[in-house]
């Protein structure tokens, strides 16, 4: 009998470490327009290729092309914009005020602001996200006032939580914005539930769930996807593909040798992988999955190729685990760069325009940030009363917290 070899695992390595560029060429990437456009009521199992291509609209020049352009008007694209914009604004503002110890911790969407700002406006009102803690451009581009979310942020008397959850762990019915969960990956199956429960109703409404590659690992993400496809659930299934969990590369968690859409595929769900820093390619892809879901077609899932380009939070020191600079060599570049060029070539922006919207965002930010700071920080201890920790727990208060509540005396 012949002896075998030994056996041996393979272990997944980034293709960059700190002091080594990064090879990207591992990404996969299309041509932008190159990708077909199939009608929505397409079988799932013939979205294979859109599972294992790139969509893309802008090309090198920022100029839109091939079948999956929505051709958007100016004042949407200008609203896309200044949303991207005010989001990596909002964003900067508040790591300084984590640094300033105004509120314990903050979690940026540098790099990522393109994804939920397009998706929210493929959305209607009534639809219901169900995010991760990324999605702050999910919550600007409906318009929520900035001082609200500042307040959560500060864990302060305004605190539309009420100190109940970690900043940046939004939550707004009205908005379609189920709250954040820490535990990672439980909102998918969440937002499957809802779904089947709105077509359960009768109802017209659908959902979007919200995962990061790294937690495509837990076991709520294949859970999610045999609900889904079963009950043929009116549910988006996103999938931010942005390379990095906390500090482990993508590939552990499964992208090296296949793509995350194609597990979609081989759970009998439509399935798209879109350039995540293409606006326009993010809208259209946002309105195809919509329109599947709203016409009783079934679920989509979609993997949005992006890049974290910051900390993961105001905890981490990427530098430790990859190149410093990798963000400037990512092959799909800044969302908010390609957007402005598009913008600029259509005639519709230009760079005096851009200086004086930044400069207007700026004011904007800084102004909410003051407002909501007079409610307290956490610098000066000024949270949310005792007496609101037996509130929105019950409908009816039950005598026993009736009696705990006399007892503290609030």
């Amino acid at each position: 009998m012949s002896q075998s070899q030994p056996l041996s695992l393979h272990v997944p390595e980034p293709t960059g470490r700190p002091g080594c560029k990064t090879d990207f060429s591992y990404l996969q990437l299309s041509p932008a327009g190159a990708v077909r456009r199939p009608p929505v009521d397409v079988p799932s199992p013939e979205t294979m290729d859109l599972a294992s291509s790139l969509i893309r609209v802008l090309d090198q020049d920022s100029n839109a092309v091939g079948p999956w352009d929505p051709q958007l008007d100016r004042d949407t694209l200008r609203f896309g914009l200044r949303t991207m914009m005010k989001t990596r604004i909002f964003d900067a503002r508040m790591v300084i005020a984590q640094r300033q110890k105004k509120l314990s911790f903050y979690m940026t969407s540098l790099g990522e602001e393109a994804i939920g700002t397009a998706h929210r406006l493929a959305l209607r009102d009534g639809d219901m996200c169900f995010p991760t803690y990324r999605q702050q451009s999910l919550l600007l581009a409906h318009g929520m006032p900035l001082v609200e979310m500042i307040c959560q942020l500060l864990s302060n008397e305004r605190d539309p939580l009420k100190g109940r959850q970690l900043p940046v762990m939004y939550s707004s019915k009205e908005r379609g914005f189920f709250s954040i969960s820490g535990n990672l990956a439980t909102q998918v199956p969440q937002a499957v539930g809802w779904a089947m429960a709105s077509a359960i109703k009768g109802d017209t409404k659908i959902a979007s769930g919200w995962i990061g590659d790294g937690a495509t690992a837990e076991s709520d993400f294949p859970t999610a996807l045999t609900f889904a496809h079963v009950y043929q659930a009116p549910v988006i299934l996103n999938v931010v593909n942005n390379q990095w969990a906390i500090s482990t590369f993508q590939a552990l968690a499964g992208g090296e040798s296949v793509t995350f859409a194609a597990r979609g595929v081989g759970a009998g769900i439509a399935s798209l992988r879109v350039d995540g820093n293409d606006f326009l390619a993010v809208y259209a892809a946002s309105c195809w999955a919509a329109e599947r879901a709203r016409n009783n077609l079934g679920p989509a899932l979609i993997e949005w190729v992006t890049y974290r380009a910051g900390p993961h939070s105001t905890s981490d020191d990427p530098s430790r685990y990859r190149p410093a600079d990798d963000w400037n060599y990512f092959p799909l570049g800044d969302p908010i760069a390609r957007l402005r060029r598009h913008l600029t070539n259509l005639g519709w922006w230009s760079d005096e325009e851009h200086e004086a919207v930044q400069a207007e965002l700026e004011a904007e930010v800084m102004a909410a940030q003051k407002e909501a700071e007079q409610h307290g920080t956490l610098i000066d201890g000024r949270v949310p009363s005792a007496a609101s920790m037996f509130e929105d727990v019950y409908k009816d208060m039950p005598e026993h917290l009736r009696r705990q509540r006399q007892q503290l005396g609030v």
